[in-house]
Protein backbone atom coordinates (compact mmCIF):
# COMPACT_ATOMS: atom_id res chain seq x y z
CA UNK A 1 0.00 0.00 0.00
CA UNK A 2 1.01 3.57 -0.97
CA UNK A 3 1.23 6.04 1.47
CA UNK A 4 0.66 9.98 1.45
CA UNK A 5 1.19 12.80 4.16
CA UNK A 6 -1.08 14.90 5.37
CA UNK A 7 -0.51 18.22 3.71
CA UNK A 8 2.38 19.52 5.38
CA UNK A 9 1.97 17.75 8.71
CA UNK A 10 4.19 14.46 10.62
CA UNK A 11 1.24 12.86 9.76
CA UNK A 12 1.70 9.77 7.01
CA UNK A 13 -1.27 7.24 6.24
CA UNK A 14 -2.00 4.61 3.75
CA UNK A 15 -2.72 6.43 0.55
CA UNK A 16 -6.56 5.07 1.17
CA UNK A 17 -8.63 5.09 4.13
CA UNK A 18 -11.47 3.16 5.72
CA UNK A 19 -14.79 4.90 6.35
CA UNK A 20 -16.16 3.01 9.57
CA UNK A 21 -19.23 5.09 9.96
CA UNK A 22 -21.92 2.64 7.82
CA UNK A 23 -20.99 0.01 10.09
CA UNK A 24 -22.35 1.05 12.83
CA UNK A 25 -25.12 3.81 11.56
CA UNK A 26 -26.65 5.47 9.16
CA UNK A 27 -26.64 2.56 6.02
CA UNK A 28 -29.27 0.48 6.84
CA UNK A 29 -29.43 -1.66 10.56
CA UNK A 30 -25.49 -1.95 12.61
CA UNK A 31 -23.83 -4.89 11.00
CA UNK A 32 -22.92 -8.20 12.79
CA UNK A 33 -20.14 -7.14 15.39
CA UNK A 34 -17.60 -9.69 14.97
CA UNK A 35 -17.92 -10.03 11.26
CA UNK A 36 -16.65 -5.58 11.23
CA UNK A 37 -13.89 -6.98 13.52
CA UNK A 38 -12.58 -9.31 10.64
CA UNK A 39 -13.09 -6.51 8.13
CA UNK A 40 -11.29 -4.01 9.80
CA UNK A 41 -8.47 -6.34 10.86
CA UNK A 42 -8.74 -7.56 7.04
CA UNK A 43 -8.02 -3.98 5.91
CA UNK A 44 -4.86 -3.92 7.94
CA UNK A 45 -3.51 -6.68 6.41
CA UNK A 46 -4.38 -5.18 2.77
CA UNK A 47 -1.71 -2.29 4.32
CA UNK A 48 -4.56 0.09 5.25
CA UNK A 49 -3.33 2.05 8.57
CA UNK A 50 -6.03 5.02 8.57
CA UNK A 51 -9.16 4.87 10.06
CA UNK A 52 -12.72 6.95 10.25
CA UNK A 53 -15.22 6.77 13.27
CA UNK A 54 -16.83 9.50 15.21
CA UNK A 55 -18.62 9.52 18.32
CA UNK A 56 -21.84 10.42 17.02
CA UNK A 57 -21.89 7.52 14.70
CA UNK A 58 -24.20 4.77 16.91
CA UNK A 59 -23.38 6.72 18.83
CA UNK A 60 -20.55 5.19 20.93
CA UNK A 61 -20.60 2.06 19.24
CA UNK A 62 -18.68 2.74 15.76
CA UNK A 63 -16.01 3.78 18.22
CA UNK A 64 -16.21 1.19 20.65
CA UNK A 65 -15.93 -1.53 17.39
CA UNK A 66 -13.26 0.09 15.84
CA UNK A 67 -11.32 0.47 19.43
CA UNK A 68 -11.98 -3.25 19.81
CA UNK A 69 -10.60 -4.21 16.22
CA UNK A 70 -7.72 -2.10 16.12
CA UNK A 71 -6.44 -2.95 19.55
CA UNK A 72 -3.80 -5.53 18.27
CA UNK A 73 -2.30 -2.95 16.13
CA UNK A 74 -2.26 -0.21 18.20
CA UNK A 75 0.71 1.87 17.10
CA UNK A 76 0.48 0.76 13.31
CA UNK A 77 -2.67 2.83 12.43
CA UNK A 78 -3.99 5.72 13.03
CA UNK A 79 -7.52 6.36 14.21
CA UNK A 80 -9.58 9.66 13.33
CA UNK A 81 -12.53 10.53 15.29
CA UNK A 82 -14.69 13.26 15.59
CA UNK A 83 -16.22 15.58 18.32
CA UNK A 84 -18.97 18.45 18.06
CA UNK A 85 -22.51 16.96 19.06
CA UNK A 86 -24.91 17.44 22.07
CA UNK A 87 -25.82 13.45 22.19
CA UNK A 88 -28.72 12.12 23.81
CA UNK A 89 -27.58 10.72 27.59
CA UNK A 90 -30.54 7.85 27.46
CA UNK A 91 -28.23 6.13 25.01
CA UNK A 92 -30.88 6.74 21.78
CA UNK A 93 -29.90 7.42 18.50
CA UNK A 94 -30.49 10.91 19.05
CA UNK A 95 -28.50 13.84 19.09
CA UNK A 96 -30.20 16.60 20.20
CA UNK A 97 -27.68 19.65 18.35
CA UNK A 98 -24.33 21.06 17.88
CA UNK A 99 -22.34 21.64 20.57
CA UNK A 100 -18.11 22.94 20.60
CA UNK A 101 -17.99 24.00 23.76
CA UNK A 102 -14.26 23.72 24.67
CA UNK A 103 -15.57 22.45 28.16
CA UNK A 104 -17.60 19.92 25.99
CA UNK A 105 -14.61 19.38 23.54
CA UNK A 106 -12.52 17.81 26.23
CA UNK A 107 -14.85 15.53 28.07
CA UNK A 108 -15.60 14.43 24.48
CA UNK A 109 -12.13 13.13 23.89
CA UNK A 110 -12.00 11.71 27.61
CA UNK A 111 -14.73 9.33 25.96
CA UNK A 112 -13.08 9.17 22.85
CA UNK A 113 -10.54 7.52 24.13
CA UNK A 114 -11.98 4.98 25.99
CA UNK A 115 -13.73 4.09 23.50
CA UNK A 116 -10.58 3.78 21.48
CA UNK A 117 -8.50 1.89 23.89
CA UNK A 118 -5.88 4.25 22.72
CA UNK A 119 -3.81 7.08 24.86
CA UNK A 120 -3.88 9.75 22.24
CA UNK A 121 -6.31 10.26 19.36
CA UNK A 122 -4.11 10.57 16.46
CA UNK A 123 -6.39 12.88 14.41
CA UNK A 124 -9.42 14.78 16.28
CA UNK A 125 -11.92 16.60 13.61
CA UNK A 126 -14.72 19.15 14.66
CA UNK A 127 -17.56 17.50 13.06
CA UNK A 128 -19.98 20.31 12.26
CA UNK A 129 -18.67 23.61 12.47
CA UNK A 130 -20.62 25.24 15.62
CA UNK A 131 -22.10 28.79 14.91
CA UNK A 132 -23.06 29.41 18.80
CA UNK A 133 -19.12 28.85 19.30
CA UNK A 134 -15.97 31.02 17.71
CA UNK A 135 -13.63 28.14 16.31
CA UNK A 136 -10.95 29.64 17.63
CA UNK A 137 -12.39 28.75 21.13
CA UNK A 138 -13.05 25.29 19.63
CA UNK A 139 -8.89 25.62 17.77
CA UNK A 140 -7.80 26.69 21.45
CA UNK A 141 -9.43 23.67 22.94
CA UNK A 142 -7.81 21.20 21.13
CA UNK A 143 -4.87 23.30 21.52
CA UNK A 144 -4.92 22.75 24.96
CA UNK A 145 -5.73 18.45 24.26
CA UNK A 146 -2.69 18.30 22.08
CA UNK A 147 -0.98 19.89 24.69
CA UNK A 148 -2.13 17.22 27.37
CA UNK A 149 -0.69 14.63 25.18
CA UNK A 150 -4.49 13.41 24.06
CA UNK A 151 -4.12 14.40 20.72
CA UNK A 152 -2.28 14.68 17.85
CA UNK A 153 -3.65 16.15 15.59
CA UNK A 154 -6.35 18.75 14.69
CA UNK A 155 -8.87 18.21 12.06
CA UNK A 156 -12.14 20.27 10.71
CA UNK A 157 -15.16 18.18 8.87
CA UNK A 158 -17.28 20.35 5.94
CA UNK A 159 -15.86 24.13 7.54
CA UNK A 160 -15.88 26.97 4.89
CA UNK A 161 -12.47 28.61 3.60
CA UNK A 162 -12.71 31.30 6.44
CA UNK A 163 -13.16 29.08 9.24
CA UNK A 164 -10.32 26.76 8.29
CA UNK A 165 -8.40 29.78 8.23
CA UNK A 166 -9.09 31.30 11.86
CA UNK A 167 -8.77 27.80 13.18
CA UNK A 168 -5.47 27.54 11.68
CA UNK A 169 -4.72 30.61 13.17
CA UNK A 170 -5.13 29.45 16.56
CA UNK A 171 -3.98 25.82 16.26
CA UNK A 172 -2.82 24.52 12.93
CA UNK A 173 -4.90 22.38 10.83
CA UNK A 174 -3.38 18.99 9.77
CA UNK A 175 -6.58 17.81 7.55
CA UNK A 176 -10.03 18.90 6.30
CA UNK A 177 -12.72 16.14 5.92
CA UNK A 178 -15.51 16.87 3.34
CA UNK A 179 -17.48 14.96 1.10
CA UNK A 180 -15.84 14.67 -2.31
CA UNK A 181 -16.24 12.70 -5.29
CA UNK A 182 -16.72 13.25 -9.03
CA UNK A 183 -20.54 13.88 -8.36
CA UNK A 184 -19.53 16.34 -5.37
CA UNK A 185 -17.15 19.18 -6.61
CA UNK A 186 -17.98 22.12 -4.93
CA UNK A 187 -15.15 22.12 -2.53
CA UNK A 188 -12.74 22.74 -5.59
CA UNK A 189 -14.18 26.45 -5.90
CA UNK A 190 -12.31 27.67 -2.16
CA UNK A 191 -12.10 24.68 0.54
CA UNK A 192 -9.33 22.92 -1.53
CA UNK A 193 -7.05 25.69 -2.71
CA UNK A 194 -7.33 27.01 1.22
CA UNK A 195 -6.13 23.74 2.15
CA UNK A 196 -2.87 23.99 -0.51
CA UNK A 197 -2.27 27.26 0.00
CA UNK A 198 -2.00 26.53 3.91
CA UNK A 199 -0.55 22.79 3.82
CA UNK A 200 -3.44 21.59 5.05
CA UNK A 201 -4.32 17.54 3.90
CA UNK A 202 -7.75 16.75 2.41
CA UNK A 203 -9.69 14.01 3.84
CA UNK A 204 -12.60 13.49 0.83
CA UNK A 205 -15.39 11.20 2.87
CA UNK A 206 -18.00 9.29 0.38
CA UNK A 207 -15.41 9.55 -2.71
CA UNK A 208 -18.09 6.60 -4.17
CA UNK A 209 -21.14 9.00 -4.27
CA UNK A 210 -22.55 7.05 -0.87
CA UNK A 211 -22.30 3.93 -2.74
CA UNK A 212 -23.94 5.05 -6.31
CA UNK A 213 -20.25 5.26 -8.40
CA UNK A 214 -19.95 1.86 -7.60
CA UNK A 215 -22.68 1.07 -10.05
CA UNK A 216 -24.62 -0.96 -7.93
CA UNK A 217 -27.26 1.29 -7.02
CA UNK A 218 -30.23 2.43 -9.58
CA UNK A 219 -33.72 3.66 -9.94
CA UNK A 220 -34.89 0.22 -9.29
CA UNK A 221 -33.02 -0.63 -6.02
CA UNK A 222 -35.19 -0.14 -2.70
CA UNK A 223 -33.46 1.85 0.22
CA UNK A 224 -34.55 0.57 3.89
CA UNK A 225 -36.25 3.16 5.99
CA UNK A 226 -32.98 2.74 8.10
CA UNK A 227 -30.81 3.66 5.44
CA UNK A 228 -30.72 7.49 5.10
CA UNK A 229 -29.95 7.72 1.49
CA UNK A 230 -33.71 7.07 1.35
CA UNK A 231 -33.98 10.75 2.80
CA UNK A 232 -31.11 12.18 0.44
CA UNK A 233 -33.04 14.59 -2.90
CA UNK A 234 -30.06 12.76 -5.09
CA UNK A 235 -30.78 9.17 -4.10
CA UNK A 236 -34.88 9.87 -5.50
CA UNK A 237 -35.73 7.42 -8.21
CA UNK A 238 -36.34 10.23 -10.53
CA UNK A 239 -32.42 11.87 -9.55
CA UNK A 240 -30.75 7.77 -9.59
CA UNK A 241 -32.46 7.23 -13.33
CA UNK A 242 -31.00 10.72 -14.41
CA UNK A 243 -27.55 10.47 -12.44
CA UNK A 244 -27.14 7.05 -13.97
CA UNK A 245 -24.76 8.70 -17.22
CA UNK A 246 -22.25 9.67 -14.41
CA UNK A 247 -21.76 5.58 -13.69
CA UNK A 248 -21.73 4.92 -17.61
CA UNK A 249 -18.66 7.25 -17.82
CA UNK A 250 -17.04 5.36 -15.33
CA UNK A 251 -17.61 2.23 -16.64
CA UNK A 252 -16.35 2.90 -20.34
CA UNK A 253 -12.98 4.01 -18.76
CA UNK A 254 -13.37 1.22 -16.69
CA UNK A 255 -13.93 -1.55 -19.24
CA UNK A 256 -10.40 -0.30 -21.22
CA UNK A 257 -8.27 -0.36 -17.99
CA UNK A 258 -10.01 -3.72 -16.56
CA UNK A 259 -11.40 -1.58 -13.85
CA UNK A 260 -14.64 -1.66 -12.21
CA UNK A 261 -16.46 2.03 -12.22
CA UNK A 262 -15.76 2.23 -8.22
CA UNK A 263 -12.09 1.74 -9.04
CA UNK A 264 -12.05 4.15 -10.85
CA UNK A 265 -13.68 6.81 -9.32
CA UNK A 266 -11.12 6.36 -6.40
CA UNK A 267 -8.34 6.99 -8.49
CA UNK A 268 -9.87 9.87 -10.25
CA UNK A 269 -9.92 11.11 -6.62
CA UNK A 270 -6.76 9.68 -5.75
CA UNK A 271 -5.15 11.41 -8.85
CA UNK A 272 -6.38 15.04 -7.62
CA UNK A 273 -3.53 15.97 -5.41
CA UNK A 274 -0.64 13.70 -3.35
CA UNK A 275 -2.18 15.01 -0.27
CA UNK A 276 -5.92 13.65 -1.05
CA UNK A 277 -6.67 10.55 0.93
CA UNK A 278 -10.17 9.22 0.74
CA UNK A 279 -11.90 7.30 3.05
CA UNK A 280 -14.21 4.95 1.01
CA UNK A 281 -16.42 2.91 3.51
CA UNK A 282 -17.83 -0.86 3.48
CA UNK A 283 -19.57 -3.31 4.83
CA UNK A 284 -18.15 -6.58 2.66
CA UNK A 285 -14.88 -7.92 2.42
CA UNK A 286 -14.70 -7.96 -1.25
CA UNK A 287 -15.79 -4.22 -1.66
CA UNK A 288 -12.64 -3.76 0.40
CA UNK A 289 -10.50 -5.82 -1.63
CA UNK A 290 -11.92 -3.63 -5.16
CA UNK A 291 -11.11 -0.42 -3.46
CA UNK A 292 -7.96 -1.22 -2.33
CA UNK A 293 -7.04 -2.22 -6.12
CA UNK A 294 -7.72 1.47 -6.86
CA UNK A 295 -4.49 2.57 -5.40
CA UNK A 296 -2.51 0.70 -8.19
CA UNK A 297 -4.96 1.91 -11.08
CA UNK A 298 -2.95 4.69 -12.94
CA UNK A 299 -5.26 6.69 -14.95
CA UNK A 300 -3.14 8.72 -18.20
CA UNK A 301 -3.41 12.07 -18.88
CA UNK A 302 -5.95 11.26 -21.49
CA UNK A 303 -8.62 9.14 -19.39
CA UNK A 304 -8.98 11.91 -17.28
CA UNK A 305 -9.03 14.77 -19.77
CA UNK A 306 -11.70 12.16 -20.94
CA UNK A 307 -13.38 12.25 -17.65
CA UNK A 308 -13.37 15.82 -17.29
CA UNK A 309 -14.88 16.63 -20.69
CA UNK A 310 -17.84 13.85 -20.43
CA UNK A 311 -18.72 14.61 -16.58
CA UNK A 312 -18.41 18.79 -17.41
CA UNK A 313 -21.53 17.95 -19.76
CA UNK A 314 -23.60 15.96 -17.18
CA UNK A 315 -26.30 17.63 -14.80
CA UNK A 316 -26.28 16.19 -11.12
CA UNK A 317 -29.62 15.65 -10.25
CA UNK A 318 -30.99 16.34 -6.85
CA UNK A 319 -28.64 18.23 -3.59
CA UNK A 320 -26.81 16.14 -1.52
CA UNK A 321 -28.79 16.53 1.63
CA UNK A 322 -31.97 17.80 2.82
CA UNK A 323 -31.63 21.91 3.23
CA UNK A 324 -31.74 21.51 6.97
CA UNK A 325 -29.18 19.28 7.20
CA UNK A 326 -27.14 20.74 4.20
CA UNK A 327 -27.01 24.51 6.32
CA UNK A 328 -25.10 22.36 9.17
CA UNK A 329 -21.76 21.97 6.58
CA UNK A 330 -20.66 25.47 7.73
CA UNK A 331 -20.20 26.41 3.81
Amino acid sequence: MQTRRLGNSSLEVSALGLGCMGMSFSYGPPKDVPEMIALIRHAVERGVTFFDTAEVYGPFTNERLVGEALEPFRGRVKIATKFGFELDPSGSQKWLGLNSRPEHVKAAADGCLQRLRVDRIDLFYQHRVDPSVPIEDVAGAVKDLIHAGKVGHFGLSEAGAQTIRRAHAVQPVTAVQSEYSLWTRKHERDVIPTCEELGIGFVPYSPLGKGFLTGAIDEHTTLDSSDFRSTLPRFTPDARRANRALVDLLADVGRRKNATPAQVALAWVLSRKPWFVPIPGTTKPHRLDENVGAVTLELSADDLREIEDASSRITIQGARYPEAVEKMTGL
